[in-house]
């Protein structure tokens, strides 16, 4: 089922207030600075702000930078999944959702200060994001300072959730951990030899920890390390070779990376060597890259056409009719996000105090295009299925296109507790 806004939703991103009209995407820019817009823009008192009854939801994602087409997807699924989520009120008991939209272009130091603004001048209720896993942890203590929720979505370090963790946080996006396990189904196997080819950041160090820390069978024989800006892949992908060159048995170069094209280093002949390439679902546009690759085999925190659901079907139904183009990755989780904010608000009947808040999510399931998640009490991280696949090349889809091979439940996946808090 598809629903529409019944009425404009106000946002207000940046420095500057305008309504939009959702499924139309159309624009009335008011010309005020959002230091104007502190009361004025919305034309009443202090009083007349407290009586709205609003609920106030900040989104700092990277609008723009290194990570931007992630951001926009997560943007689009938080404003579909709460449309949805209300039945097309935008509203909560009662209480009508405002979200302001921040840019945090991927530094985590303005991240950092854009949350503490929308937690002390915007007033938010609390926020959701960031893109990503360094922002996210220049954030965390912010949460903590102003004593209000950050909901993750979709930055993936396992620090987030893990030593680096507070009460104030609870996370929708899968983490490292759950990537890691899920990968290593598909490739921890008796006489399987395998290098890691990461980035060198907080995301790539973490999922690479999680990933070796899951392997039972294979051996890892080498760790490769590159800058996340990294184009030309020559050097690392010889050492990498050098590894794995002669080794009997299987031999995989397992990649976790965000953005960019990784997939260069195939350029180098690798299947003179025997070895192949694995890694992990992404968005459609980087699967473009897995053509290369058909019966690659990796986990997938989400494909449009894999999950079997009343709500995935909604999302991609408002997506194709919106856009002409299946919702991908990170769009299904700012969706998932809306889906447990709505659900928590719902149960406290539109209260957004922040224990009464922390209280209601700890343990809460809620309904995702993926399935059920549910928040652990433990880490507030939310525990979800992830897809084995195997890449099929369809002519009618651009991109390698992912087949379920099976299904990996929460259930299945002993994803480590790491906070210490």
């Amino acid at each position: 089922m598809t629903c529409k806004l019944a009425w404009p939703l106000l946002i207000v991103k940046d420095n500057y207030s305008y309504e939009e009209t959702f499924m139309q995407r159309r624009h009335w820019i008011v010309r005020a600075a959002l230091s104007g817009v502190t009361l004025a823009a919305f034309g009443m008192s202090g009083g007349a702000l407290a009586q709205t009854k609003e609920i106030r939801i900040a989104h700092i994602y990277s609008k723009t930078g290194p990570l931007e087409a992630y951001g926009k997807q997560t943007q689009t699924g938080l404003m579909m999944g709460l449309d949805y989520a209300t039945g097309g009120t935008m509203s909560v008991a009662g209480k009508k959702i405002v979200v302001i939209e921040k840019d945090d272009q991927g530094k985590p130091d303005l991240g950092k200060s854009l949350l503490a603004a929308a937690y002390s001048d915007d007033k938010v209720d609390l926020a959701v994001g960031p893109t990503a896993s360094p922002v996210a942890l220049a954030m965390l203590p912010v949460a903590e300072e102003y004593k209000k929720i950050l909901l993750v979505e979709p930055a993936v370090a396992d620090s987030i959730t893990g030593d680096r963790w507070n009460k104030y946080i609870f996370r929708t996006g899968r983490n490292s951990s759950q990537d890691a396990i899920a990968n290593a189904v598909a490739l921890d196997k008796d006489g399987v030899s395998i290098v890691t080819m990461a980035q060198d950041s907080a995301f790539g160090k973490d999922g690479v920890k999680a990933f070796r820390e899951a392997l039972k069978k294979a051996k890892l024989v080498h760790e490769e390390y590159l800058p996340p800006a990294t184009t030309d892949f020559t050097a690392g992908g010889q050492r990498m070779i050098d590894k794995l060159k002669g080794l009997p048995g299987r031999k995989v170069i397992f990649i976790i990376w965000a953005g960019g094209n990784p997939f260069k280093i195939a350029d180098m002949d690798l299947k003179r060597h025997g070895i192949e390439i694995a890694t992990g679902g992404n968005i459609l546009p980087a699967m473009t890259a897995y053509k290369q690759f058909p019966g690659m085999e990796g986990a997938a925190y989400y494909y449009f056409g894999i999950p079997k659901n009343p709500v995935n079907e909604a999302l991609v139904a408002r997506h194709y009719k919106e856009f002409k183009t299946p919702p991908d990755f990170f769009t299904a989780g700012g969706f998932s996000a809306a889906m447990a904010i709505v659900t928590a608000l719902n149960k406290t009947n539109g209260d957004t105090g922040t224990n009464t808040l922390i209280k209601t999510m700890e343990g809460m399931s809620f309904d995702t295009p993926k399935g059920k998640m549910t928040f652990r009490k433990e880490d507030h991280q939310a525990m979800q299925s992830m897809y084995h696949f195997r890449i099929k090349v369809d002519p009618a889809f651009t991109w390698g296109v992912p087949e379920l091979v099976r299904e990996i439940k929460a259930e299945e996946m002993a994803v480590p507790i790491r906070n210490t808090r």
